[in-house]
């Protein structure tokens, strides 16, 4: 178990490193503009490691390894960490820590008052997300967990308003997340647990 959770580490880390050693090339390798180079690239990498988090539900039922669901809440936590880099680099390269700067952008720029909505998602799911939490919500600690799916819509939504007329990109992660939110209708997993099996069935029949 601790294997995994190293692995979990280096996974989530690797990327940090080569942006900031970018950011010291300056306009070199981020362009006249690197601040925002950056706060992009850090908003991505949290959405795809929130993709990432969503995604070890339906691998732990499809393949009946516990490992995954293992590593999920370290994973959410990294998602989250990303997000507060990301806004942290927006904070001090964009806005140049004025907080009055950024009341203006919450009030005139919606994607900006959308991010901040799924940020303080994010903080509620972050910090019920140890043991203590479960037990003191009981039930009602799964509910509240469920903000994750608003979080990613609101994710997706601030994403789209950034990226504005080239989407391709935007396409790729809410065609997965879209992916995602298929294998959490009933049945469906479950269907798709059985073509699998038969492929597989199928496949070991031709080999033999």
């Amino acid at each position: 178990m601790r294997y995994r959770l190293w692995r979990v580490v280096v996974f989530c880390v690797a990327p940090i490193l080569p942006l900031f050693w970018l950011y010291q090339a300056w306009s070199f390798a981020l362009g006249p503009d690197p601040g925002k180079v950056l706060v992009d690239r850090l908003g991505l990498a949290a959405l795809a490691l929130l993709l990432i988090t969503l995604a070890m539900t339906p691998l732990q039922r499809l393949s009946s390894w516990g490992g995954w669901l293992a590593v999920r809440r370290q994973l959410g936590l990294w998602c989250f960490a990303y997000v507060v880099l990301h806004l942290s680099v927006y904070a001090v390269f964009v806005l140049g820590l004025d907080g009055g700067q950024l009341l203006i952008d919450l009030r005139k720029r919606p994607y900006i008052f959308v991010g901040a909505l799924a940020f303080l998602g994010l903080l509620a799911l972050a910090v019920t997300s140890n043991r203590w939490s479960m037990r003191k919500l009981g039930r009602r600690w799964k509910v509240l967990h469920r903000l994750v799916y608003a979080v990613l819509a609101l994710v997706l939504l601030h994403m789209l308003w950034v990226v504005r007329a080239d989407i391709e990109e935007w396409l790729i992660y809410a065609t997965f997340a879209a992916f995602l939110m298929v294998l959490r209708i009933p049945g469906v997993l479950a269907r798709l647990n059985r073509w699998i099996s038969g492929f597989r069935a199928k496949s070991q029949n031709l080999s033999q």
